[in-house]
Order: structure tokens, then C-alpha cells, then sequence
């Protein structure tokens, strides 16, 4: 037997020598492309070398043309073997099927590739190369590396301080690091999640997914509304595909095939009645699929995360967060004011935030005997709009008040000693309740206390005021360490006492320029003597403000004396506001479903062919393909070809060897086999030297 080889196409195998016309079919690992019909050799008959192509089941890629409906591989394979000279069918066939391949009698064939690169190629020269670096931004492969990207652009955001979440860290991180910190801050370091170059990755990655989905989920939906691949013209030469008689006739036999395939949720068709194969033979045949929700999951999980993606990018322009700190007894309500940090979208309008106002009644706190915290509560009543009515709450840790979009966290919390400076007549000049920042577990905080109006007069030429300013350490339970001092060795404030020392001078509070409210510029100021619980004229006091007589500080300038009567707890809130977050969470949602499926759904094709023998019945093939799982689709074939056996009323007594049967079922494959003799058993009839079996 003579082969020659197509000069159109590479890879192609021409039909037998002798045989009418020239047709062409190209092979690709032992299958025809898309469709993973059996590979034909010339004589019409698969390749005993058969391999799975797993691509069989992949949609198209980014580059290549969409397939075209309406290409058959079974119908092609007949072609080639009864000598057709062109290739394709009207008939309807799979929606990845082989439409995108042509074949002549000259054999100029043209994957779908090398059309669309003529098509390029055809256009001017900026067309051509916008078309290609849109293909390119729309691959899978560059969403894949900008999403790594942007995973990494990310980084730094983590490891650097923030201006919109701690401005103070910021400013310190700059002062320890003169030439590292300007040089960080230039390239947004500080501020990586609204810096230029993340939001170029940020857009670049959603143009890439959506580009990528947009073309996917075409082809998904053409494949869902077309019909599966029809059957190849061997399907029982298939690997596990299996072959024998039944008394039924084929229409009768494929039909009740077709009624077990579905009872097992295949998605099958049979053609219609009048379909004929090439050789004029009605075309009794199933074709049948299961696993479209394999690619639909996958789908679902990109678009999740676009979504995902989109939610997170909106809620950064609409959303805003805050944090304030609230001393018992006090309250804020939600304006830009009442915050001691903000930072909002780039489309939030401050003048309008959610106009609710909430109330710190009660702080407790409890703690473990060695000081490890076991629970933190804030009591609060709060209003969730304007003149509505109060309501009450309690906030603790990770148990947020939810108010609309708005939640309210409870981040920490500290002691706030109340001040109250008095003039020389006893008259209260200034009070307040001062927040100390904690610095370690027992609470042992740091406090700074700044009285800008003390009613003394100015000094010097320039008018200088005369300001005040107090800085401490306040240890809740306060014991005597002969090596440190005064030091806290329980959280609770059992045992409240302040170290404290005074300066007079100018804070410069009023000249417009920020300062850090913790610490104190004693620049331009002179520590002061006091007269206190540690004796007369003391630069430094102990103070106990459980205790009536050892509270007061006296021999300030002015005759003024500085009283600290209580202390008091206060809590730290976080107010943030995601208008997306619901979305997010959804979102989020469809990704793990959309993955699941992907990952546990497999993709498989199921063919029943059969075909009459003389003197009644019919010789039943059945085959198939599976993306991936080959022993778990072994396993389903082989029960499914069970239950088509028994459906057909094929039993023991009626089977026959399956090689035989498939040779029984086999055509006559062109007018040189008249040399050639068949051996059939009596079952399957056999047919005369030289005669088509149809």
C-alpha cells in the first residue's frame, strides 16, 4: 500500500493511491484536532497507535482563531477513506470542533493560527502591532504574571508605615532613616496601595482578565448550545472501548444507548433520522458529553476574582476609615473633626458621612493573676442617625458595632489621669483628662500634659507666653524597684501613682505649626521646681491619686498648683466603612465554588456506534475520552458499557470476541481491498471477498 504525503499541509496523510479525489486530514498524536476522533491511516482504519490528546477538551487558545462549528472528525475520517476530495459537513458537530482546519485537493490547509496571523499581517503597521500587544495583554500567561505582580508590588505595603493608617510612625521612620527614608518616600513607599505604579498594575491586571474572560466565556457558551463531537467511525478501538452483536436493530440499539447515556446525565444526541454517512449508510450513532461545569467553574473563578478585585478597588474610593480615642464618659460623633486620624477614598465626601454619634459609658477590663488580659469591653450608647433614639451596646474585640456600612472596632484602650490647674485663689484655670499611651504589658504609659493658657503674662521683648507643660510616667499598680524606680507589676490600676515632672515656657502651640500631642519641645522652656509628696522645691513628684494628700503639686509659677483627683480608662475606636464589603464577600464566595468545580469536575465524551449485519441485528461499539482521572473514567466507561450491553440484550451467549466484532463492523474501505477476506462468525455475518459491508 502507497501513502503520499499532501504538499499543502504539514502533518497530513493523503488518502490511499488509486482512491477518487485527494482529500487531506491533519493528525495531531493520534487524534483529529479538537474533536479526538481516532487517527485514520489510509486504508480508513484508526491508528493502532492511539494516544489521548488531553487538549481535546481545552478551549481554543487566546491565539488562534475561534473554532468554527459544523467540522466532524468522524465525518472527515469517512471522507478521506471513501475518497472524498474536500473536508467539512453542514451537519452540526462540535462546538471546539475541527471547522478551523481546511483541506483541499491541492492541500492548501490553514489552521485557524495562520489565519488570523495573515490577518495581522494584512493590516498596516500600527494596527497590526496594537492587535498583537492586545492579544498579548489578553493572555492568560500576562494576567498571570501582572496578578504576581501586583502580589508583589504589595510587599512593601506590609513592611513600610503607611501616612494613611500611622502618619506618626512615618515621621519617625524618616527621622531614624536620613537617606533611606526621602529616597522611599519618593517612590511612594509610604503610601504604596495609591502610589502611580501599583494602580498601573492594578488596571493593567483587570484589562488583562476581562480581555481573557470576554473571548472564554464565548466559547464556553457556543460549545453549551452545540451538539457534542460526533462518533468516530471505530469508537470500540478506542482505549477501554469495547464491541458486540445484538439481536436489535441499530436505530433501536443506538436509541436505547442514548436512554442509558442520559439516565447517567450525559449530555446526548443522536443525528437525525435522514443523516447518512458518506458511503450513503444511515448514520445510526450517539454522541454524548458530561463535565461542562468543569470550564464553567473555571470560569466562575475568574470572574469571581474580577469581581473580587473591582469590589476591593470601589470600596478603596468610597469607603474611609478613622480612628479616635474616647475617654469614659465621653463620646464622638462621625465628622472629619471628632477624629484623631482619617483617611477616606479619593470620591468620599466628608461633609456628608453617616450621621450617627456614640458615647463611651463604661470600660472594664479583666485580667489573668499574671497580668495577661482575658477580656476587654466597651459598654456604649450610641444613635444611628440624626434625633434617633439611643440605643445600647457593648464592643469588644473582633465583635464589631455594626452600623450600615459602618462598623466600630474596639483596637485598644489605656488610663487618662484628670488634671485640674488652679490659680493662686483656688479657681479652676484648666481641667481635662489626659490620655497616656501604654508602653508595655502592666500598662506602665507615658503621659504628656500641655496647658497653653495658664493666665500668665508674656515675658521677654518678643511677649513670649507662658505656657505649661508636664511630662510623666503613671503606673497602674505602682511598687518601689531600688533599681528602676517606681514600676507597674499589674495591669489594674489598684494602686495608681505618677511620676511627674513641670517646665514653663514657650510650647509654640499657636503658631500654626504640627506637633506630636505625646511628646514635649522643651526647647524653649526651663524645668521648674515643685513642692509635692517628695518634699520642696523637687524637680520631680510621685503622685497618688487615690490618696487626698499626696495628689497636689504646689510652687508652680504664678502660684498656680496642678491636681491629678482620678484617673479614668479610655478605649480606642476604629470606625470603617466599606460600602463593597457584602460584594467582596460574595465574590469571595463564587471563587472557592467556581474552584472547587474546577478542580473535582473532569471533562468526558462518550460514543455509541452501530451498524447492521446481514441476516438481522447490529454490531454496537461503544468508546471514550477523558480529560484527565484515566482510571476513575475507566471505572465509568466500563460501567457504562455494561449498562448499554444490557439495554441492547446482548448477554454471554450473544457476545462476541470484540476484535472480531469491530472487524465485522468494519467498511470496506476502498475499491484495493478486493484482495483482502474477512473472517466473521455466523453471529455477525460475513460478508463475501471484496464485498462493502455497509
Amino acid at each position: 500500500m502507497t501513502t503520499s504525503t499532501s504538499s499543502g499541509t504539514s502533518g497530513s496523510r493523503s488518502s490511499e493511491s488509486g482512491s477518487t479525489g485527494s482529500g487531506t486530514i491533519t493528525e495531531d498524536a493520534g487524534f483529529d484536532q479538537d474533536t479526538a476522533a481516532p487517527r485514520r491511516l489510509p486504508d480508513g482504519h484508526a491508528d493502532a497507535a492511539v494516544a489521548v490528546r488531553p487538549e481535546a477538551f481545552d478551549p481554543p487558545s487566546r491565539t488562534a482563531a475561534p473554532p468554527l462549528p459544523g467540522a466532524d472528525a468522524a465525518r472527515d475520517a469517512d471522507a478521506v477513506r471513501d475518497g472524498e476530495a474536500t473536508r467539512g459537513s453542514d451537519a452540526p458537530g462540535d462546538g471546539s470542533g475541527s471547522g478551523g482546519r481546511t483541506g483541499g485537493g491541492s492541500g492548501q490547509g490553514m489552521t485557524g493560527r495562520s489565519s488570523a496571523g495573515d490577518a495581522v499581517g494584512s493590516r498596516p503597521g500600527p494596527l497590526a502591532l496594537a492587535a498583537r500587544s492586545w492579544r498579548q495583554l489578553t493572555s492568560m500567561r500576562t494576567a498571570l504574571l501582572l496578578l504576581f505582580l501586583l502580589a508583589l508590588a504589595a510587599v512593601p505595603g506590609s513592611l513600610l508605615p503607611q501616612r494613611n493608617i500611622n502618619p506618626l510612625r512615618v515621621e519617625q521612620y524618616l527621622t531614624d532613616h536620613p537617606t533611606l527614608g526621602p529616597l522611599l518616600d519618593r517612590f511612594s513607599g509610604f503610601g504604596v496601595f495609591g502610589a502611580p505604579w501599583f494602580a498601573a498594575i492594578y488596571l493593567l491586571l483587570f484589562i488583562s482578565l476581562i480581555g481573557c474572560l470576554s473571548s472564554r466565556i464565548r466559547w464556553h457558551a457556543r460549545a453549551l448550545f452545540t451538539a457534542p463531537p460526533k462518533a468516530p467511525a471505530r469508537p470500540g478501538r478506542l482505549p477501554g472501548g469495547s464491541a458486540w452483536t445484538s439481536p436489535l436493530p441499530p436505530a433501536e440499539a443506538t436509541a436505547l444507548a442514548r436512554g442509558v447515556l442520559r439516565g447517567r446525565r450525559f449530555r446526548a444526541s443522536v443525528p437525525p433520522a435522514d443523516a447518512r454517512r458518506p458511503d450513503g449508510s444511515p448514520d445510526t450513532s450517539v454522541a454524548a458529553e458530561k463535565g461542562y461545569l468543569r470550564e464553567t467553574g473555571n470560569l466562575l473563578f475568574h470572574v469571581a476574582l474580577v469581581g473580587l478585585l473591582a469590589a476591593i478597588g470601589f470600596g478603596s474610593w468610597f469607603g474611609y476609615q478613622g480612628t479616635t480615642l474616647v475617654v469614659t464618659g465621653d463620646g464622638f460623633a462621625n465628622t472629619l473633626v471628632s477624629y484623631d486620624q482619617f483617611s477616606g477614598g479619593k470620591l468620599v465626601n466628608t461633609a456628608k458621612l453617616k450621621p450617627f454619634s456614640l458615647t463611651l459609658d463604661q470600660f472594664k477590663a479583666s485580667y489573668q493573676p499574671n497580668g495577661e488580659p482575658s477580656d476587654f469591653r466597651a459598654d456604649v450608647s450610641y444613635a444611628d442617625d440624626l434625633n434617633a433614639p439611643t440605643h445600647k451596646a457593648t464592643i469588644r474585640v473582633n465583635h464589631p458595632l455594626v452600623l450600615d456600612n459602618a462598623k466600630i472596632y474596639l483596637i485598644g484602650h489605656g488610663y487618662a489621669p484628670h488634671f485640674i490647674l488652679r490659680d493662686a485663689k483656688g479657681r479652676i484655670v484648666w481641667q481635662s483628662n489626659v490620655a497616656c499611651t501604654p508602653r508595655d504589658g502592666m500598662f506602665t504609659s507615658t503621659c504628656t500634659v500641655k496647658i497653653p493658657d495658664t493666665g500668665l503674662a508674656p515675658v521677654g521683648a518678643r511677649r513670649e507666653p507662658q505656657q505649661l507643660a508636664f511630662s510623666g510616667v503613671f503606673t497602674p499598680t505602682t511598687q518601689l524597684d531600688p533599681t528602676r524606680g517606681y514600676v507597674s507589676i499589674f495591669p489594674a490600676a489598684t494602686a495608681p501613682g505618677l511620676t511627674i515632672a513641670g517646665f514653663v515656657g514657650n510650647l509654640h502651640l499657636d503658631e500654626g505649626v504640627p506637633q506630636n500631642v505625646y511628646t514635649v519641645d522643651t526647647a524653649d522652656m526651663k524645668q521648674i521646681a515643685m513642692t509635692g509628696p517628695a518634699g520642696a522645691n523637687r524637680t520631680a513628684q510621685v503622685l497618688a491619686p487615690d490618696n487626698s494628700k499626696q495628689r497636689t503639686l504646689t510652687g508652680l509659677p504664678g502660684g498656680l498648683s496642678l491636681e491629678v483627683d482620678s484617673v479614668a480608662e479610655f478605649a480606642t475606636f476604629q470606625v470603617k466603612s466599606d460600602p463593597t464589603k457584602r460584594e467582596a464577600l460574595l465574590f469571595a464566595a463564587l471563587i472557592v465554588v467556581g474552584l472547587v468545580a474546577s478542580l473535582r469536575v473532569r471533562r468526558r465524551r462518550i460514543w455509541v456506534r452501530a451498524r447492521p449485519v446481514p441476516g438481522g441485528g447490529s454490531v454496537v461499539e461503544i468508546g471514550g475520552l477523558s480529560r484527565s482521572h484515566g482510571d476513575g473514567f475507566a471505572a465509568e466507561l466500563a460501567s457504562l458499557t455494561s449498562q448499554v450491553r444490557e439495554a441492547t440484550a446482548a448477554g454471554p451467549d450473544g457476545d462476541a470476541d470484540p476484535g472480531s466484532a469491530a472487524a465485522a463492523a468494519a467498511d470496506g474501505t476502498t475499491a484495493s481491498t478486493t484482495s483482502e477476506t474477512a473472517t466473521h462468525d455466523a453471529q455477525a455475518g460475513k460478508p463475501k471477498a471484496g464485498e462493502r459491508e455497509h
